[in-house]
Order: C-alpha cells, then structure tokens, then sequence
C-alpha cells in the first residue's frame, strides 16, 4: 500500500511539476470570482447556463495551459517561426468569410466561435522574443525596422476587420518586447510624437464611423445619453453606486434591470464594482498585480534572451489588458470592445491568455547547461 502511494504522489509530482502554484492559485481565484460574478450578471434565466459554458471555457484553457507548461523552451524557439506564420493565415481567411457586429471579426467553426486576433496575443511576442533573441541587443536601427515590419503585419491585418482597440493592444505586446530588449527611451518618444502627427490623419482615412463615435462620446458622453453614451453613463453609475462595500452578490440594479448592456462580456468589472464595491475591486485588482508580478519576476529568472523576452512581453501585455478595460468602464478611454482577463465572458480570449500564462511557466521550469 505504501509502494502504491509513493507511486502516486511520485506521478502527481511529475504531473505538476511544470506549473507555477502561486500563478496558478491566483489565476484559480480570478476564475472562481469571474464565475461568481457571471453567474449574478446573468440573472436567473441564464446565469447557471453561463456560469456553466465559461467554466468549461476555463478548464479547456487550464488544460492548454498545462501543455504549454510542459513545451520545452529550445522546442519552442525552433517552433516559433512556423507559430507566428500558421497564426496569420486565420487573419486573411476572417477577412473572406468571417462575421462580427462591425465587421469580420470570429470565424464560425460550428462547434465554436474562433477570434484569430486572439492568437496573436501569444504568437507576436513569441516571434518578437525570437528575433530579438538572435540580434546584438540593444538593439540598433536594422533590428528595429525588421522587429516593426514583424508587429506591423499582424497589425494592420487585424485593423482591416477594422479591429483598432485588440490591434493596438496586440501592437503593444510586441513593443513591450522590443522595449525589454534594451530599446533606447527616446526612439519610443520618437514613435509616440510620430503617432500623434498621423492621429489627423487616422480620423479622416482609417476610422470607421462608429470609432469616431467612441471617441466622440469618450470626451463628452452626455450628448447621446440615450443612445451612444449609454454605455459609459450606466457603467460609471454602477461604480458609484456599489460603494466601499457593494451592494452584495445577486443585487445590482445596473445589471439586473438590464441597464448595463454587454455586461456579462465588456462591462462584467462594472457589475462586480456595484455588487462587490471598492473592497472587491481593490482584491481582483490585486489578483491582477500579483499575476503580473510574477511574470516579469519570472522574465528576471530567466537564463537567456528569448525566455526573458517573452515571459516579460507577456507579463506586460496582460498588464495593458486591465488598464485599457478598466479605465473604459470608468470613463477614462474610448469604448474599445476590450475583455477583461479572464473575467469577461469569452473563451477564445480565456485560452489564449492561459496559454500565454503557460508558457510563462515553461519559462520558469526551463534550465539550460549553457546560456547566452
């Protein structure tokens, strides 16, 4: 019986040993609130049934995460190429036949729905710390250009959809790679003072109407309460409304008499602020810091470029994810469209972020002889 059993606990032991348990006990956490709160969002006709659907999404994604935990790092950077290739195909074949509210955003598999844009947010950093991992760093000018050509690609794919909030969150994670990468701060500036001179320019050509209203509403949301600035108005007041404490699980008014729309998807952190208040915000958020933390603590572990690259690529990439949805919800950015980690309702943005997250947990488990 004690040979059985040290056989176990030595299989148990091998299972895991990849995985990250602080990481994972807080992303656990996170899901369980996600649940929680998804489950009084829905209501009483489809809050089970949702609950239900994202907690099967979750167990999908730990299971992906769990592989990617185990995906031997050098395995990996030879792979990595033919990863970021195979991840485009999807963005051209969406433009074809893909669907979506305000364009061709999701591919229609029948069994599920799949955003290609989604991948992206694993395979551009993992393309970013490939490059950058062969070059002399910091970087000069040469590797600069080719490390743009590679997040331009993808970016501009994903703004034909149109898609501008995921397509400069996708843009983001592979700066962050390049800016890790020892990337000088004032070629940044450079970047941002060039951006703010095509802005003009952006407005008349490349946005599309209803982003010209996001923005438009963004700065002054009480010319269409009614219609365009509902969503922001009714968000802010659930915040406010929730208070220190919340007004307690099961009973936001915001969301249950159907004042916040998409609030089990864009909007969730908003019910989770008026059910929960600042005390439940204050814990998910540092859920949150804690999560990032330990990815860029695990990027300063790390033995060589690639693994440090991209273990703190997607560290911060997750970090601008709950900026941009929480200053949106708040009233401090444009209506983007912008999931909240593994809160929102979604399963393609679940998994990807997990797998991300075990490949961060590759990072960790990974022990080369020789480094660069």
């Amino acid at each position: 019986m004690k040979s059985v059993l040290s056989w176990l606990i030595d299989l148990s032991r091998r299972f895991t040993r990849t995985l990250d348990w602080p990481l994972c006990a807080a992303l656990l956490i996170l899901m369980a609130a996600s649940l929680t709160v998804l489950y009084s969002a829905g209501g009483a006709r489809s809050g089970g049934h949702l609950a239900m659907a994202q907690g099967i999404r979750f167990g999908i994604g730990l299971s992906v995460m769990w592989a990617m935990s185990r995906i031997p790092i050098v395995r990996l950077r030879a792979w990595t190429p033919t990863i970021y290739a195979v991840s485009l195909l999807p963005l051209i074949v969406v433009l074809l036949i893909g669907t979506g509210k305000h364009g061709r955003h999701w591919l229609d598999l029948k069994v599920f729905y799949l955003q290609p844009a989604e991948l992206l947010k694993v395979s551009l950093p993992l393309m970013m710390a490939w490059y950058l991992h062969h070059q002399v760093l910091p970087p000069g000018i040469k590797a600069v250009f080719f490390s743009g050509m590679l997040i331009v690609l993808p970016t501009a794919l994903i703004m034909m959809q149109p898609d501008l909030g995921t397509a400069v969150l996708i843009a983001a994670s592979g700066v962050f790679a390049l800016w890790l990468s020892g990337m000088p701060w004032w070629w940044i500036g450079v970047a941002v003072g060039s951006s703010a001179i095509i802005a003009p320019i952006a407005w008349f050509w490349l946005l599309m109407p209803y982003q010209k209203d996001r923005i438009l509403i963004f700065l002054n949301p009480e010319d269409d309460p009614l219609r365009t600035g509902w969503n922001i108005i009714q968000s802010k007041i659930a915040i406010g409304s929730g208070g220190l404490f919340g007004k307690g699980w099961g009973h936001g008014t915001q969301s249950h008499l159907d004042f916040i729309p998409e609030r089990t998807t864009d909007f969730v952190f908003a019910v989770l602020s008026e059910e929960f208040g600042w005390i439940g915000v204050v814990a998910i958020l540092a859920l949150y810091l804690f999560v990032i933390g330990r990815c860029l603590w695990i990027a300063m572990q790390a033995r060589d470029t690639y693994s440090r690259l991209l273990s703190g690529s997607l560290g911060l990439a997750f970090f601008i994810y709950v900026v941009v949805n929480g200053s949106m919800i708040s009233g401090l950015l444009p209506v983007v469209g912008v999931p909240m980690p593994l809160m929102s309702y979604g399963g393609t943005s679940a998994v990807s972020l997990l797998a991300g997250l075990g490949l961060v947990m590759a990072v960790k488990s990974y022990r080369p002889v020789h480094v660069r």
